[in-house]
């Protein structure tokens, strides 16, 4: 049971780190189309995205799925880019194009998870409880996840509410902000 704290701190890290800046623009451009009164809805698409990274990291752990890391760096900031493209499109939406990014999510959360499959791969594989690690990782990556995105939600009702920011002016701001830095990023990743 010791392994589950030790993943649970990996899967932490994963999304708390300075180097998780992909991930947590992703969180970022999946959250700023919420207010805090969606907070229900906020968590489920978390977790669509959780589920998804969770599926390719046990695939890839097990060796099911092989990709190139290259490739998978490279289409990580591109999920960003194409989610931020989805909010602008959306932003005059009055719920943001909620169910679209469900699906975003969850597919998405399928790149994100080979992302750091390479990584943790030889980790569980070496690992006799295999299933506690990655339980432990990924509620690690979960409880990641919810801290920032009640950060991001908090932030948004400041804006809007204090500052008096609109939720259009907020979403486009954020979105295009997350846009030009995946776009830098997917540019500096490209597989030669």
């Amino acid at each position: 049971m010791s392994d589950i704290g030790f993943y649970f701190g990996l899967g932490w890290k994963h999304i708390i780190s300075t180097d998780a800046l992909d991930h947590q623009l992703f969180i970022l451009a999946l959250a700023s189309v919420y207010t805090l009164k969606n907070v229900k809805q906020v968590l489920i698409l978390i977790t669509a995205f959780t589920i998804g990274h969770s599926l390719t990291l046990a695939l890839s752990v097990l060796d099911v799925i092989r990709f190139p890391g290259k490739w998978v760096e490279f289409l990580i900031p591109c999920t960003i880019f194409i989610t931020a493209i989805n909010n602008l499109w959306r932003v005059n939406e009055k719920n943001g194009g909620v169910n679209v990014n469900y699906w975003l999510a969850l597919f998405f959360g399928l790149i994100h998870g080979m992302g750091f499959a390479n990584s943790i791969r030889i980790m569980l594989a070496q690992d006799q409880t295999i299933g506690w690690g990655l339980f432990g990782f990924n509620l690690g990556l979960e409880a990641g996840q919810i801290v920032v995105v009640a950060i991001v939600l908090l932030l948004a009702s400041l804006f809007n509410n204090m500052l008096r920011v609109t939720r259009r002016d907020w979403v486009f701001f954020i979105s295009a902000g997350v846009f030009a830095l995946s776009v830098q990023m997917a540019l500096e990743r490209l597989p030669n």
